[in-house]
């Protein structure tokens, strides 16, 4: 019996010991999680100037384009709208003339 009991209290002592040894083993694990997560924000925190300064130039060549394309437009625009003006002017020269020439031949 007594090889019995001094055996459960080697056990019991080596489960203690192992499960110490576990928390410890747990404990390492999580403060390395933690560790390496704050070196991944820490990274990405140092990378936010870089995104920044990136979207931004992709936002301003964007903007260039729109720009471009807007005045492309208004000057496409505005030429159809001189060359109707140029238009309208003759045919008004024209009516003009033919209703002073009606005007005059009465």
């Amino acid at each position: 019996m007594e090889d019995t009991l001094k055996r459960l209290l080697t056990v019991e002592t080596e489960a203690e010991q192992f499960v110490a040894k576990a928390q410890t083993e747990r404990e390492q694990i999580i403060q390395q999680a933690l560790q390496e997560a704050h070196q991944a924000e820490e990274q990405f925190k140092a990378k936010i100037p870089d995104l920044r300064a990136s979207f931004l130039k992709k936002a301003e060549i964007q903007a260039a384009q729109t720009i471009k394309e807007l005045k492309k437009r208004y000057e496409a625009r505005k030429e159809r709208l001189t060359n109707l003006a140029e238009d309208n002017q003759q045919k008004a020269l024209e009516a003009a003339i033919h209703l002073l020439m009606q005007i005059g031949s009465r």
